[in-house]
């Protein structure tokens, strides 16, 4: 360990974060090394060794010779002047080494509030923040994860973008990389080569022009570059990488837990889900195969709870088959199963008794909006009468907790779906008094309301982010409309959701009000302790940009998007078809009822019956 970083470690928060040397942790012999890798996750550690992706793609990269992917982690506000004062760059966990003479530095990037972290590691890193001041072919810099869909804001930033699922397409820009340096291409060479490989998106290689208006006139390919980059996914879940032998934590991590992927994509069609629009089609891995996996995570771990994870996971074919399979492991391992959350139409006694067995812990469920009437505009295809059936039966089987998240927003929301909320959860409160079997315990309901944010790639791209005023006045709507004592409301801040909504659907001219706002001590403004709105605000006017253009603005059929040369397998014309559905309050039935024609089957093979 650098004696630099001895000395400052006493003086920091959680010094754990920074040492590496976990268990299952991957090191390797630099003399038969010729790749350096540098993985970031452009938040602290807690929250990147949280994340499901990060790990495979870890694996993945470390299971290829001559190669040593290492992790590297944004360093809380304490660490990062420590390091600043002792001239420290930033460094990956394995080694100690700085990043700074890397092969290639990948971001990580699921949320946009990360943007300016993204900004903030490379300058720890003495790398250059622009890519046209990068002109060697290393370190490359390139960046992957959900917020890329639109990865425009970060364009002047990053040499090249991963769309999609990175197994395979991680490994083939690495080997063409390889084969880069060897042949001595100049980094422009390369760049053209990375683009004609499926799912890699090189901002430099397209030229984009605007409207007098301000919406976006033309995007360019150039180079060869193709006009439209469509994402990589992997066809077959029982063939591709997991985690078994994980890296468990030093310290305390917010998913510190096995996490087992049942299944990719979601076959439900919730019209404002970016996530389950850009993960389709749904592709399932074997009951057996997930069964082995859990089993062998958590005898090489020593973990004694395992979360089934996807993004609808009670939508899995065979989820209580699994959990019977599980049943005598668990028992014998005293490892609790547990679902991140509930779809209201499928919960049952039978699903809720293989559940945290002798662990009455809560349970989650997300009706996104409180009259019938919105949950159709969204198409969330669950009725009141599920949620409250499904909340029986937990509190039968003797749970005292329930969790609701809802969003306010939401297209065509009136004050009567707010109130809604309210009277749901009095009657959440209700069914609790009619099946409790165990009253003396009392019972905790929460309603959790987020401001909803329009991403591009679903079907409300489209629609504007109501103002932040008009947010805060229904948040006061429902907070005095809840009556009940036994009921908590908790609401998401407004300031952060509105940056991300302006990020979210920009285009690259907020490259200059990202820096611009770095520059003024943006870094991780996904932890309110760091984020100031004022701040933002000052780097908007200072650029000479509206941010409500990209917020707040009703964008019209036609429209050329910024995010027009990537799709996500899923039609614009499917997405508009959706949009018309909403505000006709109509209602699509899920992938597994029939197909609706969005396109995606046709990345497996597949036909679509557009």
């Amino acid at each position: 360990m650098d004696k630099r970083l001895e000395r400052i470690l006493p003086r920091v928060q959680k010094p754990a974060r920074y040492v590496g040397g976990e268990y299952n942790a991957v090191m390797k012999d630099k003399a038969e090394v010729d790749t350096r890798i540098a993985f970031c996750f452009p938040d602290t550690y807690e929250i990147g060794m949280s994340n499901l992706g990060m790990r495979i793609l870890y694996g993945v990269m470390n299971n290829m010779p001559g190669v040593w992917c290492e992790r590297v982690f944004a360093p809380w506000g304490d660490m990062e002047e420590e390091m600043r004062k002792a001239q420290i760059p930033l460094f990956a966990l394995e080694s100690g080494d700085a990043i700074t003479n890397f092969d290639i530095v990948a971001f990580s990037v699921g949320y946009e509030m990360a943007f300016p972290a993204i900004l903030n590691m490379l300058d720890l890193a003495n790398i250059p923040l622009h890519a046209d001041e990068r002109t060697a072919l290393t370190p490359l810099v390139i960046a992957g994860g959900t917020a890329m869909y639109n990865a425009e804001p970060l364009a002047d930033f990053v040499d090249l973008v991963s769309l999609g699922e990175g197994e395979d397409i991680t490994v083939e820009l690495i080997e063409l990389h390889r084969k880069a340096r060897r042949e001595g291409w100049s980094k422009a060479e390369f760049l053209r080569a990375a683009a004609k490989l499926d799912g890699i998106y090189v901002p430099s290689l397209y030229d984009v022009t605007y409207n007098e208006d301000g919406t976006v006139q033309a995007i360019t390919a150039k180079d060869g570059a193709p006009e439209k980059v469509t994402k990589r996914i992997v066809r077959d879940m029982d063939q591709s990488y997991f985690p078994v032998k994980t890296i468990v934590p030093s310290t305390e991590i917010v998913q510190d837990r096995v996490m087992l992927e049942l299944f990719r994509g979601c076959i439900r069609g919730c019209r404002f889900c970016q996530a389950g629009y850009v993960y389709r089609p749904v592709r399932n891995r074997s009951r057996d195969l997930c069964a082995q996996y859990g089993v062998e995570s958590c005898n090489d771990s020593g973990y004694q709870e395992m979360t089934l994870s996807s993004l609808s996971t009670s939508d899995y074919p065979q989820l209580t088959e699994l959990c019977d399979q599980l049943e005598d492991f668990c028992a014998a391992r005293h490892v609790n199963l547990s679902l991140p959350s509930l779809r209201a139409d499928n919960f049952s006694m039978d699903l809720m008794q293989r559940l945290a067995k002798g662990r009455k812990t809560g349970l989650t469920f997300a009706p996104e909006a409180g009259t019938q009437r919105l949950r159709d505009v969204i198409n969330k295809n669950v009725t009141e009468e599920d949620l409250l059936q499904s909340c029986r039966t937990a509190f039968a089987g003797g749970y005292s907790a329930v969790k609701l998240y809802f969003m306010l927003g939401l297209p065509t929301e009136t004050d009567e779906d707010i109130l809604g909320i309210a009277d749901l959860a009095a009657r959440v409160m209700h069914a609790w008094r009619e099946s409790a079997v165990n009253k003396q315990r009392g019972v905790r309901i929460t309603v959790s309301t987020s401001w909803f944010v329009p991403k591009p790639h679903t079907a409300f791209q489209w629609e504007p982010q109501i103002s932040k005023e008009e947010y805060e006045r229904r948040v006061k709507l429902l907070r005095e409309a809840i009556k009940t004592k036994t009921v908590t409301y908790n609401w998401h801040d407004s300031d952060t959701s509105f940056l991300e909504a302006v990020l979210a659907r920009g285009d690259r001219r907020l490259g200059k009000v990202l820096e611009t706002a770095w520059r003024k001590g943006a870094k991780l403004d996904a932890w309110e302790e760091y984020f100031s709105l004022e701040r933002w605000m000052e780097a908007f006017k200072e650029c000479g940009i509206d941010p409500h253009f990209y917020a707040n603005r009703q964008r019209e059929h036609g429209e050329l998007m910024p995010w027009a040369m990537i799709s996500s397998g899923v039609t614009e014309n499917y997405l508009w078809r959706e949009r018309e559905n909403a505000f006709a309050e109509q209602t699509t039935p899920d992938c597994r009822t029939r197909c609706n024609g969005c396109g995606a089957n046709h990345l497996v093979g597949g036909k679509c019956d557009v």
